[in-house]
């Protein structure tokens, strides 16, 4: 099958930049693409940082890292991606931006072939699909966090993706050396189905004045063998990403242990969203 040679990332948050970080330095063409100048030069320089953090603890050499970074290019305009073979989103877990951005995407990337893929860890595939010309070649590819670390990728086709789209997501998922499960295109997909309950169980423990932050975290740490804790990966996914999962879960399925707890409700609100913020269950030094 054709190898993907050149890719484009929309956002470059945490999740937009590792997709990015992955890709150059599995030698493709990346060109990233965020909201304004100031946006593009941070998520430049959170690549550079990363990539340089990769060359102190000897995962990269020098050379490698010149050669990643050359192979990466960042703007502010959405239609510079006109050119690509595959393009995948990675803005914020909002419905109806992901929505306008993949309708944008399909009016402006010119290769009818192309493929627009999404990474989104929630929204059902088949609502973003519906809203382009080219249906059949959109599908959801979930990363996940730190994404430079994790191998899985969830690929999610929708009942309108094809075949032959779903294998070249296969594909590319290979050639940025990760592994691939296929999953429904159900609201949470097959990992947050099984893990938003869990954590907001653990919110909720907190919230009821059950156990302490920390007793809730070493308890599954050190009793069930889990490498980090239920709030302390909370911390890590970033709590308002964890409750937009949860309520496009709910709202799919209107099951309570979907429902999102007020206190991470309160959380979000007071901008307490884990270690992107400094402050979610813990304090994080900046």
């Amino acid at each position: 099958m054709h190898s993907i040679t050149s890719l484009g990332v929309v956002g470059c948050g945490l999740m937009g930049s590792g997709i990015a970080e992955v890709a150059t330095r599995s030698g493709l063409d990346v060109l990233v693409v965020e909201a304004d100048r100031n946006a593009a030069e941070a998520g430049r320089r959170r690549i550079t940082a990363s990539l340089d953090r990769g060359v102190r603890r000897g995962k990269l050499s020098e050379e490698q890292r010149d050669h990643a970074l050359d192979r990466l290019t960042f703007t502010h305009d959405l239609g510079d991606l006109a050119d690509r073979e595959f393009v995948i989103e990675a803005v914020a877990e909002n419905r109806d931006l992901k929505v306008d951005v993949i309708r944008f995407l399909d009016k402006i990337v010119e290769d009818p072939a192309a493929i627009l893929a999404t990474n989104t860890s929630a929204i059902p595939i088949v609502d973003l699909a519906a809203v382009t010309d080219r249906p059949e070649q959109v599908i959801g590819m979930h990363f996940f966090n730190p994404v430079q670390v994790q191998q899985l990728i969830e690929l999610v086709p929708a009942l309108t993706t094809s075949r032959e789209t779903t294998e070249r997501a296969r594909h590319l998922t290979g050639q940025l050396g990760k592994r691939a499960i296929q999953a429904p295109d159900r609201s949470g997909f097959v990992v947050n189905a099984l893990l938003i309950p869990y954590l907001l169980g653990a919110v909720r423990m907190v919230e009821s004045g059950g156990a302490l932050p920390d007793d809730v975290d070493r308890g599954m740490e050190l009793g069930c063998a889990h490498p980090m804790g239920p709030l302390r990966l909370l911390d890590l996914i970033g709590l308002d990403t964890a409750q937009a999962a949860a309520e496009s879960m709910y709202e799919e399925f209107k099951e309570p242990l979907y429902a999102p707890p007020a206190l991470l409700r309160r959380m979000v609100a007071a901008g307490h969203l884990g270690r992107k913020s400094g402050r979610g269950f813990y304090h994080y030094a900046a």
